[in-house]
Parts: structure tokens; C-alpha cells; sequence
């Protein structure tokens, strides 16, 4: 079990994990160990998710979401699988969390008499300015 927030837990076969041999650091040991993690989740079909976190998720999934509603993390910053694969799942866990927090709708506001009144002086006296600046007319 995964504790994403105090609501949301994903279960642990709902993750899926391969690994990979990975480009990068590591010496004479990149060519013999997978050390690379691919994590897929499947977004779309998960029922720890509530419907309204779903869809946040899948529009902050951007491209490493496929067709079919799977999202794939990979992981290759480090040299060993096991900080990899704890890498993806940080990175799971952190786009989950992000996901889960509801955007604040903005309130419509009015400007109050005071602040119209203050813009309009601001306006006259601006003018006023410019208009002194101005060569006087000629007769």
C-alpha cells in the first residue's frame, strides 16, 4: 500500500515495473545490468482514484501518458536499480500529490468607487501634463 494522501492509497499491483539496461554513467556495468526503471501505472483504470484527480492527472501527464490511459515513468538518474526505482516512485507519488490538490477558482471582483475615482484623477492630471507641455497657439 502506497499513501499518496490521507484519501488516496494505491495498491501495490496497480504499479508495474521493468527494468531496463540504462544509458549513462556506470562504467563496465551498464552493458550487464538492467539498472533502468520503467514504472507504468495504469491512470485510466485505477480505482484509487477519484474521477475528479483522474482527469488533473491526465492533463499534468502531458506526453508520458499513452493512448490508453497508462502512465510511464522512467528512471535512469542513478547508477543502482534500487535508487531508481525508489526515484520513480517518488516521482508517482509527487504527480499524484499534485494532481489531488483542487485549483482555487477565482472570484470576479469590481473596482470599488474609490479606486474608479483615483484612476480617473490619475487620468486628468496625466492629460493636464501633456497639455502644458504643448506650444501655445499662435494669433
Amino acid at each position: 500500500m502506497i499513501r499518496i494522501t490521507r484519501s488516496i492509497v494505491l495498491n501495490d499491483d496497480e504499479i508495474s515495473e521493468t527494468f531496463v539496461r540504462a544509458s549513462g554513467p556506470g562504467g563496465q556495468n551498464v552493458n550487464k545490468v538492467a539498472s533502468a526503471v520503467h514504472l507504468r501505472f495504469d491512470v485510466a483504470n485505477s480505482p484509487s482514484l477519484p474521477d475528479d484527480v483522474r482527469a488533473r492527472l491526465v492533463g499534468l501527464a502531458g506526453r508520458r501518458l499513452t493512448n490508453d490511459g497508462v502512465l510511464i515513468i522512467n528512471a535512469d538518474r542513478f547508477r543502482t536499480q534500487e535508487r531508481n526505482r525508489a526515484d520513480a516512485l517518488e516521482r508517482l507519488v509527487a504527480l499524484i500529490r499534485q494532481a489531488a490538490v483542487r485549483p482555487v477558482t477565482r472570484i470576479a471582483t469590481k473596482p470599488t468607487r474609490s479606486a474608479k475615482r483615483a484612476r480617473l484623477d490619475t487620468k486628468k492630471r496625466r492629460g493636464d501634463v501633456k497639455r502644458q507641455r504643448s506650444a501655445p497657439p499662435s494669433d
